[in-house]
């Protein structure tokens, strides 16, 4: 049995060593952070091809699977909230830490942990295109005619750069600013593809049917095709509702005493994010599919086109957002890189460590597109 000293010894290191790592660093949050952490994890740019996932549904079987998804999104991650502190005097910070207590330390670890960084590390990459992709359609519709075309690689690069400064932020608290202006911007790009969709329609626009009518028939001709397009608008349906992945982690920012465990002001969050996603992704959808029917594409601004200006200000909405979700999904997998790094191969912590793990994280990101 090893002595006391050496015990206290271990128990000050590891709490050094939590007190370094990016989840458990800071627990001063604010139960607002996790509003707009919650927006900025959920509401993406997944938001903008719900219009297409309701032509691949038709009206009915589209209400149903919008509504019906926030409203089970909205149950399980009540739950989350409520298993963080199931243990009294434990906290689960991370979500592999509540798969051990769940399944064993061993097969808890092997069943959430590849899981997780699939759906963070892939939603990482699929952002850094999304941002590289964004910015071009900005570049293209405000840089005059004659300008020389640009590569979308290079848009993705300069994207990639931003995150090389900003991935250095040390954790959740330390990118709330960051955070808040995403959540904002979800609102305003969301805001603009349904108001803009229903204006076009009072303009006289339509969705391509004969003599201005829309067609809200399924396109498929073929029952296998039919069938494959219900469930694919089910998985962008699924897709523009994810974020429970970083809940936990959300949370472990939020103080938490046995007289005010941090459930309390995570829900309130929780409870506010969700009303802003309801008024993002259900205006959107609707409208959209109402204006332009089945002629809608799986984005909804490049249908819109016009006016140019307000097209151009989404896109660049959208990067914005996009680099406070990528921070958001990022800060997880920063989390269990730097854990690795410090408790397996016995790095030191510290700038260095954190600069190099993260900036190497950063560039294989942007050379995955």
């Amino acid at each position: 049995m090893a002595p006391p000293s050496a015990m206290n010894t271990s128990r000050a290191e590891e709490k050094a060593i939590d007190d370094w790592l990016p989840i458990t660093s800071s627990r001063n949050a604010k139960w607002w952070y996790s509003a707009f952490h919650n927006v900025t994890a959920m509401v993406g740019a997944g938001v903008l091809s719900l219009p297409f996932a309701m032509s691949e549904l038709g009206w009915g079987p589209g209400v149903a699977a919008m509504i019906m998804s926030w409203v089970i999104t909205l149950y399980t991650l009540w739950q989350m909230v409520e298993m963080h502190e199931c243990v009294p005097g434990r906290r689960f910070d991370r979500y592999h830490e509540l798969g051990q207590h769940a399944f064993g330390d061993k097969l808890g670890l092997w069943i959430v942990v590849p899981q997780q960084l699939v759906v963070e590390v892939g939603v990482c990459i699929v952002y850094m295109v999304t941002g590289g992709k964004s910015l071009k359609k900005f570049h293209d519709l405000v840089a005059p005619p004659s300008a020389p075309p640009i590569r979308t690689s290079y848009f993705i690069v300069i994207f990639g750069c931003l995150h090389l400064v900003l991935s250095q932020l040390p954790n959740f608290n330390s990118i709330s600013g960051v955070s808040l202006a995403a959540a904002v911007m979800s609102l305003s790009y969301s805001t603009i593809a349904w108001a803009a969709s229903l204006h076009h329609h009072k303009s006289g626009g339509h969705g391509g049917g004969a003599a201005g009518a829309v067609d809200y028939s399924l396109t498929a001709a073929t029952p296998a095709g039919r069938t494959f397009n219900f469930l694919s608008a089910l998985g962008d349906v699924a897709f523009a509702y994810a974020g429970h992945n970083v809940v936990l982690e959300i949370q472990a920012t939020i103080p938490s005493t046995g007289q005010r465990p941090s459930k309390g002001p995570m829900w309130r969050g929780v409870v506010l994010a969700y009303g802003v996603v309801a008024v993002c992704y259900l205006p959107v959808a609707f409208a959209g599919y109402y204006v332009f029917g089945n002629a809608v594409d799986d984005n909804v601004l490049i249908t819109l086109e016009r006016p140019a200006w307000l097209i151009a200000a989404a896109n660049m909405f959208v990067v914005v957002h996009v680099v406070g979700s990528y921070q958001i999904y990022a800060m997880p997998v920063f989390d269990m890189l730097e854990t690795f790094l410090v408790k397996k191969l016995r790095f030191k912590p510290g700038m260095p460590l954190r600069l190099i793990a993260r900036s190497l994280y950063v560039c294989k990101c942007a050379s995955m597109h």
